[in-house]
């Protein structure tokens, strides 16, 4: 490989020698893999929908192929993103730290990273050989499918450990020489430090204090929930690999990595920047106009993805950038990205609606007609903040208002992106398809719509927006798998229960017990992610809230609105992470400005729970 000096005289680019060509091979291979495995689970969950209505004959094991798929794209690439440093984690305490301190920090942290690993490869094997368990459709041994948790983690040390070009073979060694010695101090020194009865405060608490010490978020809760079960019976350590490879193996998590791809190609297809230019022309000429167009871009991809993180990830990578540019503080612009992609599960098609309906044996149709009016509510909130923010710091105010002529244009080129959450509301509404099936046809449409109607997508930006989305996908999904047996923890030592029969004494007094629910749900979004407090919470909370007399879609929204607001604080805060990540912004400072976008959800919040006409008008209006 040669490249040009400054003078112009060809150079050889320095050979990175076998060590660094090895590790740069595996990690290719690995993202190959990846990728591979992903497009296959699209695939097969699009043959499934074209069996059932071309050839009228659904076939019994697309779902569980298109699971396992996923669950190993998830455990490689998390290996990947090892390698690459793209996990999510919160640097507060490494940026304050001076030179020499914040490289022994690093290198703690790997070394913590490395502890994780082990958990994962010497109990996840142990659960891979106690596990005799066929899956229903293929018979195929479920250790097949557990196995991805410790080759995942395998891998982890495989890049912890290998030179990369700043570390060498000695420093690698010496890192996993301390992974170790954390794993077996904390293996069997527990016991004699604390009983299992301390395991929920001693799961909160190593997992919070490693998250603040910037070990990145998956690894902290592992590490967490080993501590918490080192000292009780060993046989309960393989329930770390068992929760994490069962909460992938879900075909309704497939909405996530589905709706991601989705997005990626709409990107490079031409679909979102219609939107925002429709979104610029409705509202650009307003105080803070780019952040008013922010919001309402949201609320129109709200209706395409179903899922906050695709939202936050898309909108953050086109549009933060740009308010930067146009004088918009960058954390603002984040922080208000990651404030507006909650609107996707407030709008349908809702990934948590979804689940909620799921679970509560509800109406999804009833569910996405009730939202309506709260979603939008948001939306108008969200917009207010906006305006009052922008009007105090002179954002915006530049850009002319479009004639109504350009507003028609706009819409007319938006109409095949506006016809896809018709598409995708339309067909879950009415059965056609499953949520999850819903974002792989999206992908067929936004490939339709970018090769042969926008003409903008190219094969080399298909590539690389999957690529990309895999990435997206993998730093993300791997830490609801993590906050799997995190959550089991708790549910485990009973807290939710707890916490539930100190909360059933005030059900005479209902706007009481209201009140507590919110507040009880806003600390759990602090630290579990939205579908592991979902699936915990909802079969111990709905039969309370309807004792109470509650309408259990009404309550739906509200918890489904409370844990959407966690995914915005840390430590978790995975919208935040997102979105400051795409956007290139602080973390730190992100999170400080979505401090009123908070308040103005909160508020929102209130009214949605203690006013039921937001939900039941429309319910009426609509014969639901």
């Amino acid at each position: 490989m040669t490249s040009a000096s400054p003078a112009g005289a060809p150079v050889v680019a320095p050979d990175p020698g076998p060590v660094l060509t090895l590790r740069r091979r595996v990690d290719q291979g690995v993202e190959f893999a990846c990728v591979a495995l992903l497009l296959g689970a699209v695939g097969v969950a699009c043959l499934q929908v074209v069996m059932r209505y071309v050839f009228r004959a659904a076939l019994p094991w697309p779902e569980e192929v298109a699971t396992w798929l996923f669950t190993w794209a998830v455990m490689l690439g998390m290996a990947l993103a090892t390698g690459r440093g793209a996990h999510i984690a919160i640097d507060l305490v490494p940026r304050l730290l001076p030179g020499r301190a914040k490289r022994g920090l690093e290198f703690v942290t790997l070394a913590v990273m490395v502890a994780a690993s082990l958990v994962l490869v010497i109990h996840g094997m142990d659960y891979v050989d106690r596990a005799i368990a066929a899956s229903p459709a293929l018979q195929m041994p479920m250790k097949y499918l557990f196995l991805a948790v410790p080759v995942g983690a395998a891998l982890n040390l495989f890049f912890l450990a290998w030179p990369d070009g700043q570390r060498g073979f000695l420093q690698g060694l010496a890192i996993l020489a301390l992974g170790g010695l954390i794993y077996w101090s904390v293996r069997h020194g527990a016991g004699f430090l604390y009983s299992p009865a301390s395991g929920p405060w001693v799961l909160v608490g190593v997992g919070l204090g490693a998250i603040l010490l910037g070990v990145p978020v998956a690894f902290s809760l592992i590490l967490g929930t080993f501590t918490a079960f080192a000292s009780a019976n060993p046989i309960l350590l393989v329930t770390l690999a068992q929760n994490m490879g069962a909460s992938l193996n879900s075909f309704t998590l497939l909405a996530i990595p589905f709706f991601i791809l989705a997005a990626a190609v709409m990107n490079v297809g031409g679909i979102t920047p219609r939107l925002i230019e429709l979104a610029m022309m409705l509202v650009g000429h307003l105080r803070g106009g780019l952040a008013q167009a922010n919001v309402v871009t949201n609320t129109m991809l709200a209706g395409v993805s179903g899922s906050s993180t695709a939202d936050a990830s898309t909108v953050a990578k086109l549009l933060v950038p740009e308010m930067a540019k146009r004088g918009y503080d960058r954390p603002f612009a984040a922080a208000l990205t990651a404030a507006g992609s909650t609107l996707a599960n407030l709008i349908p098609p809702s990934l948590g609606l979804i689940i909620y309906a799921a679970l509560a044996s509800v109406s999804v149709g009833a569910l996405f007609v009730a939202t309506l009016v709260p979603g939008l509510l948001m939306a108008a909130a969200l917009m207010m903040v906006v305006y009052i923010i922008s009007r105090a710091r002179g954002y915006g105010g530049d850009m002319p208002k479009a004639s109504g002529r350009d507003r028609l244009r706009g819409l007319v080129m938006a109409i095949p992106a506006l016809i896809l959450p018709v598409l995708i509301v339309g067909g879950v509404r009415f059965g056609v398809f499953t949520a999850t099936e819903a974002g792989a046809v999206a992908m067929i449409y936004a490939l339709f719509c970018g090769a042969f109607l926008y003409r903008k997508l190219t094969g080399r930006a298909l590539v690389a927006a999957v690529r990309e989305a895999m990435m997206d996908t993998v730093v993300i999904v791997v830490i609801i798998a993590a906050a799997a047996p995190f959550a089991w923890v708790l549910a485990y030592e009973r807290v939710p229960q707890r916490i539930a029969a100190g909360l059933a004494v005030l059900v005479e007094r209902p706007w009481l017990l209201m009140l507590a629910i919110n507040a009880f749900l806003l600390i759990v979004g602090l630290f579990m992610e939205m579908i592991a407090a979902l699936v915990i919470l909802v079969p111990i909370l709905v039969p309370l809230v309807v004792l109470a007399g509650f309408d259990p879609i009404t309550f739906g929204l509200v918890i489904v609105m409370n844990l959407v607001i966690g995914a915005l604080t840390p430590p978790l805060g995975v919208l935040i992470f997102t979105t400051a990540r795409a956007g290139g912004a602080d973390q730190v400072a992100t999170f400080r400005a979505v401090l009123p976008f908070l308040a103005a959800m909160l508020v929102v919040l209130m009214l949605v729970a203690f006013v039921p006409a937001l939900t039941q008008v429309p319910l009426r209006w609509l014969g639901q």
